[in-house]
C-alpha cells in the first residue's frame, strides 16, 4: 500500500489536501472520519489522494534520474558456464559433469566377483543396502597406480557413485575437490602427448589451481562401462 504519511502536496497537484498530516492519525487526531475507519489509510480520501499522487507529472529531476539509470551501460552476466567435479586418481587429474555424480562417500570393501572378463571391473560394493557394480577408472585410463599421498598428509581415498541410464556405478578415486565452474573459452585441445587411452576419454582440459585437468567424456565412458558390465 501506498504511504502518503510524509507526503506532501506537489506543486502541480496543489488542490492535493494532506488531511492525513493536520488532523489525521499523523497530525492531531480530530477528523471525525477517524471514527468510522479508524486509520487514514481505510478512508476514501485517503485512497482518492493516493490516486492522484501517483498520476501526477514527473519531475525534471526524476525524469532525469530515471534517464540516467536506463542509460548506464549494463554488466552482462558470464554466460554458458559448466559446472564439474574435479578428482584425482593415481597423479592425474580429472573432472567429469556434476550431474553425472549421484554421490560421493567413503571408501567400502569390495567384494570380488568370481570369473571376471574385464579388468576394470573390481566387483560389489554395499552402499546403504544397495549392492553396486565397482568399476576401476584408473584402469579403463591406463593409470599406474600409486600411493595416496599429497605433501601435507594423507589424502582419503574416496568412492564415487556416478548415476546412468542403467542404474547406479561406483569407481574409487584418490582424492575429490568438489565442484568447479569454468566457461568453455577455459578449454583447451587434449595434448599430443597424453597417453593414448587417456586420450581416448578425454574431450579436453583446463587449468585449476595451476594443475592440468582433463575433462572426461562421460557418455563415452558410461557407454564402455555398459558394455563392460553387460
Amino acid at each position: 500500500m501506498l504511504d502518503l504519511s510524509s507526503a506532501k502536496p506537489h506543486s502541480t497537484n496543489s488542490a492535493i489536501d494532506d488531511c492525513w498530516n493536520r488532523i489525521g492519525v499523523h497530525g492531531d487526531g480530530s477528523c471525525p472520519e477517524l471514527k468510522q475507519h479508524a486509520r487514514c489509510r481505510n478512508c476514501p480520501t485517503y485512497s482518492a489522494a493516493a490516486l492522484r499522487l501517483l498520476d501526477r507529472d514527473l519531475s525534471a529531476e526524476c525524469v532525469a534520474e530515471s534517464t540516467g539509470h536506463f542509460a548506464q551501460v549494463k554488466q552482462l552476466e558470464e554466460q554458458d558456464t559448466h559446472s564439474v567435479v574435479v578428482f584425482r586418481i593415481a597423479s592425474e587429474w580429472f573432472a567429469l559433469p556434476t550431474p553425472v555424480f549421484d554421490e560421493v562417500s567413503e571408501q567400502r570393501t569390495i567384494h570380488s566377483l568370481p570369473h571376471r572378463r574385464n579388468v576394470a571391473i573390481l566387483g560389489l560394493v554395499n552402499v546403504r543396502g544397495e549392492l553396486l557394480i565397482c568399476v576401476s577408472l584408473g584402469r579403463m585410463l591406463a593409470l599406474e597406480e600409486t600411493a595416496a599421498t599429497q605433501a601435507g598428509g594423507i589424502v582419503q581415498k574416496r568412492l564415487v557413485i556416478m548415476r546412468h541410464e542403467g542404474g547406479r556405478i561406483a569407481f574409487p578415486v584418490d582424492e575429490v575437490q568438489g565442484t568447479y565452474r569454468y566457461h568453455l573459452r577455459e578449454l583447451r585441445p587434449v595434448p599430443a602427448t597424453l597417453a593414448k587411452s587417456t586420450a581416448t576419454y578425454t574431450k579436453a582440459v583446463l587449468s585449476w589451481r595451476d594443475r592440468t585437468v582433463g575433462c572426461l567424456d562421460a557418455d563415452l565412458i558410461v557407454h564402455t562401462l555398459n558394455r563392460s558390465v553387460a
